[in-house]
């Protein structure tokens, strides 16, 4: 749970100040109230965004959104992510032309991860391949049901 600013009063006003020595208080989300409250964001601010091709359930990618990039997802038809080396947001495909179109977003049962159905154009990851998990495999054993 996030600090809250002490308010002080300062001599001859009515409104109270903030101590210079209080956390600063985020913007406020541009997310509606109900889904704001239910993500949990980790220490920066950010969630995890699964991104998976609508029709063939094929995963895709993970990237990291934050209130900003989770509404303007929402909102705009394309997926928007924050980028968490750069420090900036970036909408898939503005460079590439690998657009990624937003069918369906949904919050997973906790609040700290989000599945981003997409109908992806080209490739997904930055290599080039259809999505970041190509011949990317590792030695398991497997596991059997009963």
């Amino acid at each position: 749970m996030s600090e809250q600013p002490t308010p002080v009063q300062t001599a001859g006003s009515d409104v109270p100040e903030v101590s210079s020595s209080s956390v600063e208080i985020p913007p406020a989300s541009p997310l509606p109230e109900e889904i704001a409250a239910a993500l949990k964001r980790d220490a920066a601010g950010l969630v995890a965004a699964v991104v998976q091709q609508y029709d063939t359930n094929e995963v895709l990618m993970l990237g990291w959104m934050d209130d900003e990039a989770l509404h303007r997802t929402m909102t705009t038809g394309r997926v928007t992510f924050y980028s968490r080396s750069r420090q900036e947001y970036w909408r898939k495909g503005d460079t590439s032309g690998h657009v990624q179109w937003v069918k369906s977003v949904a919050m997973d049962c906790d609040g700290d991860a989000l599945l981003v159905r997409v109908d992806q154009v080209g490739a997904a990851c930055h290599t080039g391949t259809r999505t970041c998990f190509d011949g990317r495999d590792l030695a398991v054993v497997e596991g059997q049901a009963g």
